[in-house]
């Protein structure tokens, strides 16, 4: 369902539990949201494919390694930050005050924005600047399944009505946009989420500097 939702609210951490929930059913990208309760943790696994993860809430820890005799790498991750583990490395992840996390699972190996590295942590927001008067946008990962673009709108610039050529997440990470989907305006504000389905029409203007994340699944 194409709509406005924040992850904090409708997925917050409940005392000693777990939770996934699948936001994509079919096509070749599976996308996951995680909320895990205060002390809780999800046991190390591996997957055979390169994995992203974007933290949506609280903070948590990612224990990353290669094989189970090696020594355990650590990477706290918080809202705002992403990190891209590698295919067949084990990773768990613990957290002590309370987390939600979104899992992307793209199907192939993911290339990325050579100012980030697998297995670092990175701030989404600090990657691009605002210019003045202009919309930034920059490619962070990708493979022929999926897109994760970062834009920085400058106040008062916007995007005119166009449709996505699949279905997309939009994740605020600064300010507040207007985005009008479908001729229904909404404000978006960070920290709040936005699905699109695959040919929505849309368009965005920000009265303010605004920066977001764009999930864009193609296949």
């Amino acid at each position: 369902m194409e709509r406005k939702f924040s992850l904090s609210k409708e997925h917050a951490p409940k005392a000693g539990l777990t939770i996934s929930t699948r936001e994509t059913e079919s096509g070749s990208v599976g996308v996951t949201y995680f909320s895990l309760g205060k002390d809780t943790d999800i046991s190390a696994e591996r997957y055979p494919e390169d994995v992203l993860y974007l933290g949506n809430f609280g903070s948590g820890e990612f224990r990353l390694r290669k094989a189970v005799e090696d020594k355990e790498q650590l990477r706290g991750l918080a809202a705002g930050e992403a990190i891209m583990v590698k295919k067949n490395t084990l990773c768990g992840v613990r957290t002590a005050e309370g987390f939600i996390y979104t899992e992307v699972i793209p199907g192939k190996d993911i290339n990325m924005n050579e100012q980030v590295k697998a297995g670092e942590v990175f701030q989404l927001a600090n990657l691009l600047p605002y210019e003045k008067g202009s919309v930034v946008n920059m490619d962070v990962a990708s493979n022929p399944n999926m897109k994760l673009v970062l834009m920085a709108f400058d106040a008062g610039t916007g995007l005119s009505e166009h449709s996505a050529p699949g279905d997309a997440l939009i994740f605020a990470l600064e300010g507040e946009v207007e985005l009008v989907y479908e001729g229904t305006p909404h404000k978006v504000k960070a920290g709040e989420q936005f699905r699109m389905a695959k040919g929505g029409r849309h368009s965005l203007k920000a009265e303010g500097r605004f920066k977001m994340a764009l999930l864009l699944t193609l296949a």
